[in-house]
């Protein structure tokens, strides 16, 4: 293994990085999903379907991945307020990837992990 490789080397500089530093969080990518499969999504319909995430975490999570452009907010000029979250086209283009997770989820999941295994 070369060592001093890796010394000259910035994790912070990799595409790697910079995607994860979009995407993780507690919640951002089972808001991503939710909206990949499910397209224009209101606030409470997300709350019930990420069970166990707070109001407080979905408003914080939803702010940063707007921020991002990740999603897109859209407010309806009516009473009650109406207010839909949907992917942006920024967002979208990280569907291949979150299938990419879903697949490999359904593959592995119900194989038991072994340190024998060729997964790795």
């Amino acid at each position: 293994m070369n060592i001093d490789f890796i010394t000259d080397e910035n994790l912070e500089d990799t595409g790697f990085y910079y995607t994860m530093s979009l995407i993780q969080g507690k919640y951002k990518m089972y808001i991503l999903y939710t909206l990949m499969g499910h397209g224009a999504v209101r606030f409470n319909q997300l709350k019930k379907y990420i069970n166990g995430i707070s109001y407080k975490s979905l408003t914080s999570s939803l702010k940063e991945l707007e921020a991002d452009a990740l999603i897109h907010r859209e407010e309806y000029p009516q009473i009650p307020p109406k207010v839909e979250y949907s992917l942006t086209k920024r967002g979208e283009s990280l569907i291949p990837i979150l299938d990419s997770i879903c697949h490999w989820g359904l593959e592995n999941r119900t194989e038991p992990y072994s340190k024998d295994s060729d997964l790795i």
